[in-house]
C-alpha cells in the first residue's frame, strides 16, 4: 500500500465529521461508523468489480459507499428493520418516479389535518406503543393519514421511498426528544427531508452512473439478506456471488447498550414504531439484535455469537480476503481479549499496519467524542473509543 493510501486510510480512519454524502442520512441508524472511513477502506482493500460483504450492515454505509464505488456487495442483518433501511438508500430512482412523489408529497400535506378522523390499522396498534399520550398522539395520527396515502403510489420503489421519508421526519420527531414537535413542524419537516431525500438520490444516482460507465457499462450488484452471519455461508445467493475481497462490518458492541430496534420517547418509553412505518415485522427483544441481553453479566453467548458468525463468513472468503471491523467495549481491557479469541476460533488471524498505528500499540484506536448511547450514557465511557482491527482467514 503506497504513503497515499496509507494517509487516506489514517484519515478515513480517523474522520469526526457527521454522517453526510449520498444517502448516508436517509436515517440515524444507531452506531453508524463515518462514511468517510467506509470509502477508505474499500478504496484501499479492493478494486473495482471486486465484492464487498457487510454481515451486519445495520443501516447500509458499507454498501452504499460500495455501490457509489463501483463494487459489488453483499449485506445482511438479522434485522428487517436494517433491510428495509438499507434497500432505500440504495434505490436509484429515476427523474419519473422521484417526481411522482414530489406530486404525492404536495397534495398530501394539505390533508394532513388532526379533525379529520384516523382509520387505525389494527395489526399495527402494538407498534404504536408509547406514541398515543396526550403529547404524541397528533404525530402518530399524522403518521397513519400518511401511511393510508402510501398504496396510491404505483411501484414499489416510490412507496418504500415515501416510508423512508416518513420514517426519517418520525424519528426526528419523536427518538431521543424530551419536546416533542408540533403538527406544523411535522409537515414542514417531511417537505424538508423530501428534498434531502430527492438531492441524496441524485448524487448517488451520479456517483453510480459514473461507476458504470468506468466498467464498461457493468452497473455493480448489490445483495441484501436478512438472515443471522452465521446462515450467510448456506444461503444460495451469497454463494453465488464471487468470493469477497473485503469484508468490512460493524458488529454488535459488547456490554454496550445500543437500542436498534425501538426509539425512546420522552425518556426511556421504547417504542417500535420505526417497524411501523417501514412495514416490517418484528416483536423481537434487545437480545435477538446483540447476542444477548446488554443487563446480563455473563457474554459468552454474545462472544459465541461473533464466533458463529465469522466462521460462516470465513467460509466465502478465500485467503486473499480483508477482514476489517470497527468495535467499541464497555470495559475493553477484558473484553477485547476474549473477542480476539472468538475471532480465532472462526479461523481468522489479526493482521497489523504498523504505518497506523502508535509504538505503544498494535492497534488502530480512534476516539469518539460525545459518543451517545441513547439515554443511559454519554461522553468519556469506555465505549467511546473504538478499535479497528484487521484479520485475515487463517
Amino acid at each position: 500500500m503506497d504513503r497515499v493510501m496509507l494517509d487516506a486510510l489514517h484519515s478515513g480512519i480517523h474522520n469526526r465529521q457527521p454522517v453526510s454524502g449520498l444517502t448516508h442520512d436517509f436515517y440515524r441508524y444507531p452506531a453508524r461508523f463515518s462514511p468517510a472511513f467506509a470509502r477508505a477502506v474499500i478504496n484501499a482493500f479492493t478494486a473495482p468489480g471486486d465484492v464487498v460483504l457487510d454481515p451486519f450492515m445495520g443501516g447500509g454505509t458499507t454498501l452504499v459507499e460500495a455501490l457509489a464505488s463501483g463494487r459489488n456487495a453483499i449485506g445482511t442483518d438479522i434485522s428487517s428493520l436494517a433491510r428495509f433501511i438499507a434497500r432505500a438508500k440504495l434505490d436509484t430512482l429515476s427523474n419519473l418516479d422521484l417526481n411522482a412523489v414530489q406530486r404525492w408529497t404536495h397534495d398530501l400535506i394539505p390533508r394532513l389535518n388532526l379533525h379529520r378522523p384516523a382509520k387505525r390499522d389494527t395489526p399495527w396498534l402494538p407498534y404504536q406503543r408509547n406514541i398515543s399520550d396526550r403529547m404524541t398522539w397528533p404525530l402518530r395520527k399524522l403518521i397513519e393519514f400518511t401511511l393510508a396515502e402510501i398504496p396510491r403510489l404505483s411501484t414499489e420503489r416510490r412507496k418504500r421511498f415515501a416510508r423512508m421519508m416518513l420514517l426519517k421526519t418520525s424519528q426526528w420527531a419523536l427518538d431521543c426528544r424530551s419536546v416533542i414537535p408540533t403538527a406544523d413542524r411535522f409537515r414542514e419537516e417531511l417537505l424538508e427531508n423530501l428534498r434531502a431525500l430527492t438531492l441524496g438520490t441524485h448524487t448517488l444516482r451520479t456517483a453510480v452512473s459514473t461507476a458504470t460507465l468506468r466498467a464498461n457499462g457493468v452497473r455493480p450488484r448489490t445483495l441484501i439478506l436478512t438472515c443471522q452471519a452465521s446462515e450467510l455461508a448456506n444461503h444460495a445467493r451469497a454463494r453465488a456471488m464471487r468470493p469477497p475481497a473485503l469484508v468490512l462490518t460493524s458488529p454488535p458492541y459488547p456490554g454496550v447498550h445500543v437500542m436498534y430496534h425501538r426509539w425512546q420517547v420522552l425518556g426511556r418509553k421504547e417504542t417500535p414504531a420505526p417497524f411501523w412505518i417501514a412495514d416490517s415485522l418484528d416483536g423481537n427483544g434487545l437480545s435477538h439484535y446483540t447476542f444477548g441481553d446488554r443487563n446480563r453479566r455473563d457474554l459468552a453467548p454474545y462472544f459465541r455469537g461473533i464466533e458463529l458468525g465469522f466462521r460462516s463468513v470465513t467460509h466465502l472468503a478465500t485467503r486473499d480476503t480483508v477482514f476489517v471491523q470497527m468495535v467499541a467495549f464497555s470495559k475493553p481491557e477484558s473484553q477485547l481479549h476474549a473477542y480476539l479469541d472468538a475471532l480465532s476460533r472462526a479461523g481468522l488471524v489479526e493482521v497489523t499496519i504498523p504505518a497506523l498505528t502508535n509504538a505503544d500499540d498494535k492497534r488502530v484506536w480512534r476516539r469518539v467524542p460525545n459518543r451517545k448511547w441513547y439515554a443511559d450514557q454519554r461522553g468519556s465511557i469506555a465505549a467511546s473509543n473504538e478499535v479497528v482491527l484487521f484479520h485475515r482467514r487463517r
